[in-house]
């Protein structure tokens, strides 16, 4: 019976549920289909530019890699970008009228709550901040504190490190006792550093 809930272990795993988090426009989505791309020649969600695309939980299954010598089954979950705030006008500077406007911000508003949600069903996380922006916010702060809590293993990705005013160095400083890989979501670079990083988390 031991050996049995050893071996129940084991595989339960190698099976991991890994949601993708972060604030609005910092790269999720993004992230998200180049490793589906990569990985499994299909993307996961549209990326337009204009701020909340994401409002629903989109997810892909059956995506098995082999990392550190470790097979892992992952399911990829990407979920909508955080927001303290959302304001419907923002969304008429992209050209949708009022009426589209208010119906896209209750949209957003809804994905939020999803988003924190589902941090109740993932076994890992990547958090994704944008290393154009200052990081030390209270959306960021907030979901490494519940990550944290929940203890969940995550990871941060630096992104954004294709532009040049990307400031990686001032994400690993502000979170100096996590681990931090700079990544580019857009160009691929160092996200299989990444996933190898999440590995030896799992």
């Amino acid at each position: 019976m031991k050996f049995l809930q050893k071996l129940l272990k084991k595989t339960q795993q190698r099976n991991v549920r890994l949601g993708i988090f972060g604030e609005v426009g910092a790269g999720k989505t993004t992230l998200a289909n180049y490793i589906t791309r990569k990985y499994l020649g299909k993307i996961i969600g549209d990326v337009t530019g204009i701020p909340h695309e994401t409002r629903k939980i989109n997810e892909i299954e059956n995506m098995t890699l082999r990392i550190n010598g470790k097979e892992i089954n992952f399911t990829i979950v990407d979920t909508p970008g955080l927001a303290t705030y959302i304001d419907y006008r923002e969304f008429q500077n992209y050209g949708l009228s009022e009426e589209e406007a208010i119906k896209r911000a209750k949209e957003a508003t809804m994905g939020v709550i999803e988003a924190i949600k589902e941090l109740d069903n993932v076994d890992a996380a990547i958090v994704v901040i944008d290393s154009t922006r200052l990081p030390f916010n209270q959306v960021n702060m907030m979901l490494i504190g519940t990550l944290e809590l929940k203890k969940i293993p995550f990871v941060i990705a630096a992104n954004k490190i294709d532009r040049l005013d990307a400031r990686p160095h001032v994400v690993k400083e502000t979170f100096s006792k996590k681990t931090v890989i700079p990544i580019s979501a857009l160009t691929g670079e160092n996200v299989e550093t990444l996933l190898e990083e999440l590995a030896k988390l799992i």
